[in-house]
């Protein structure tokens, strides 16, 4: 036995990514394995618990907790996941903390996967120490969350944050049944159809990416509104909230180049009305940030119960 340890699930639509982590957030070992999206919900947490038991036998340790990030709306409290895209079988209504608890004996807590993120980079990344912080990633869609005064805020219906469904961004259609949302603009999905109305070839936002460093023009411009768009989502946090650090992942940031510039020239072009510039970082922590934040949480939440079993002995 090395000690204790926690887990961090990340179960994403394609690949569920586990980490093996120290009580410091270290992360031990990692795995990563194919989501088994299309056979429903027990099939995906078992390929999960399958990860998690593959660590634990390379790495003989004492599990403490387990935190998962899922995509999807979740009811964090009760361990559920609420909503989920067509993408997913049998996943919205899915107890997913009650089936890990089951099958591995321990405490398992559950996240939305971009609330995951923020408190993974807020925790041990690129903003780690920071008190106020918008997490925003920039994927297949767009996700947002909010860390005030050093914790997650999730608002009272488990949605705050969501800035990717903002209006106020064109006319264009959102995959939410909204219209002129910023996802619109800055989601993978969206380079990807954008450049394919300009030039008429169908490519993934990865493929527009290369196009664009290779000096297409219409691909950089895609890229260049996709970027603008961000930054007047950012301004609007800070108007609304004061919140001026602002940490972004996801697979369309790996093309940070090609956002940086129009990014930074509408931040300066219309600077907050407190005068502090906001402060953006690429995410740190790669591939493990959803993991390591849902390690992050069970490891907040166990110490919130031995605290309190502590004060009742205590008492």
């Amino acid at each position: 036995m090395t000690g204790a340890v926690l887990a961090g699930v990340d179960i994403g639509g394609t690949t569920t990514q586990v980490v093996l982590c120290d009580p410091a957030l270290g992360v031990l070992d990692r795995v990563g394995v194919p989501t088994p999206a299309a056979d429903g919900g027990a099939s995906m947490v078992g390929a999960a618990l399958d990860a998690v038991r593959l660590l634990l036998g390379r790495t003989p340790a004492r599990l403490l907790g387990v935190g998962v990030g899922a995509a999807g709306v979740v009811d964090a409290r009760a361990g559920r996941v609420l909503v989920a895209s067509d993408s997913f079988r049998g996943w919205a209504g899915f107890a997913v903390t009650a089936a890990v608890e089951e099958a591995l004996g321990v405490p398992a807590f559950l996240d939305n996967d971009v609330n995951a993120f923020l408190r993974g980079e807020a925790t041990a990344g690129s903003v780690a120490g920071a008190p106020h912080v918008l997490g925003m990633t920039l994927g297949t869609g767009v996700g947002g969350a909010l860390w005030l005064d050093g914790r997650l805020y999730d608002g009272p219906h488990g949605a705050a944050g969501e800035i990717g469904h903002v209006p106020g961004f064109g006319d264009l259609p959102c995959t939410c049944g909204g219209r002129g949302h910023l996802e619109t603009l800055a989601s993978g999905r969206a380079i990807a159809a954008r450049y394919a109305d300009r030039a008429g070839v169908p490519l993934t936002a990865r493929e527009v990416a290369e196009a664009a460093a290779s000096g297409d023009g219409d691909a950089a411009r895609v890229y260049a509104e996709a970027g603008a768009a961000v930054a007047r989502a950012l301004l609007v946090t800070a108007g609304l909230l004061d919140v001026t650090t602002v940490v972004v992942g996801g697979g369309v940031s790996r093309s940070w180049a090609l956002l940086e510039d129009s990014i930074d020239a509408a931040l300066n072009a219309e600077p907050p009305v407190s005068g502090h510039p906001v402060r953006v970082r690429p995410a740190g922590l790669g591939v493990d940030a959803v993991a390591i934040g849902a390690a992050a949480r069970a490891r907040a939440e166990l110490a919130t119960v031995k605290d309190r079993v502590a004060g009742i002995r205590q008492a």
